[in-house]
């Protein structure tokens, strides 16, 4: 009798700009990844994971976080909203429609301090999306790191590209 088995195919870094992203209060406006194209590799779903590292100097009073969400595109060429499949600044209309539109990858509750690597993962992306993948989908950063001068100013990520990533492993099933 066969069995049905878990394989792991190789990780890859997805592209996104996130060095110096700016802060948001509301966390609507944020950072959108390149597109990742599942329409010939056909994978059942991928574990994602990364670093993304805080700016100097945040000091968050109350809660401040750092939040990754995947947007995928309903037929492999469209997309909701603002989303457009490229590495591009995008502010989302509504916290109403984010909710909409967005899958919640991961949240960082963040500290204050400087330069402070903040790890998530690995998440199923499958799960996020309700146990399928979309044809395409994309990522989005934001956060809502501040100074707590008067008045609050945001803070941006850290500047060094280096410092931030999301990785994605492809996971496959075999037949033995």
């Amino acid at each position: 009798m066969a069995d049905l088995k878990l394989a792991y195919g190789t990780a890859s870094d997805v592209t996104i700009t996130l060095a110096s992203l700016a802060s948001d209060t509301n966390l609507l406006t944020g950072r959108e990844s390149t597109a990742v194209d599942n329409t010939s590799s056909l994978v059942l779903d991928y574990l994602v994971s990364g670093k993304i590292t805080a700016g100097t100097a945040p000091t968050n009073t109350g809660s401040k976080s750092i939040e990754v969400w995947a947007v995928g595109s309903w037929d492999g060429t469209n997309w909701p909203s603002v989303f457009d499949g490229t590495d591009s600044d995008e502010t989302v209309t509504s916290a109403d429609i984010k909710a909409s539109v967005c899958r919640f990858v991961a949240a960082m509750a963040c500290d204050t301090t400087a330069d402070r690597e903040y790890f998530f993962g690995p998440v199923s992306l499958a799960a996020a999306f309700g146990g399928t993948l979309p044809p395409k989908f994309v990522f989005f950063v934001t956060h809502n790191l501040r100074t707590s001068a008067t008045p609050a100013v945001g803070v941006a990520l850290n500047s060094t590209a280096g410092n931030h990533k999301i990785t994605i492993q492809p996971v496959f099933q075999t037949v033995n």
